[in-house]
């Protein structure tokens, strides 16, 4: 039975992508409960985001609601936004590399996920 040796190796690795998605499906789930929060304007405008990126809501203060200010107001909404877009990027990252790093691929590798 020539050959047969790898069969063991090849099963072992169908076991390991197994348990990897299996992970990796936990992980997608967990990314959609964790909330990050960016901030602009000193704390004026408040975004939340999933770990995912998909925004959940915004906090604005009423003080800055004052037509003249439109821009202004529109510039922070939008950096509010960015930053929690950010943060979710840098969780999603962290949250990736629990589980990658326990599998010995390189650091920093990406997975199509």
């Amino acid at each position: 039975m020539f050959g047969l040796n790898g069969l063991g190796d090849m099963s072992k690795m169908m076991k390991q992508a197994q348990d990897l998605q299996g992970k990796m499906a936990e992980m997608q789930e967990e990314l959609g409960r964790i909330v990050v929060t960016g901030e602009s304007g000193a704390g004026l405008v408040k975004a939340r985001c999933t770990a995912k990126g998909d925004l959940t809501g915004l906090d604005i203060d009423p003080s800055i609601f004052v037509a003249s200010e439109k821009e202004v107001v529109e510039d922070l909404i939008l950096a509010a936004i960015k930053e929690a877009q950010r943060a979710a990027a840098e969780r999603h990252q962290a949250e990736m590399a629990k589980i990658t790093e326990g599998l010995g691929l390189p650091a920093g590798m990406k997975l199509p996920f």
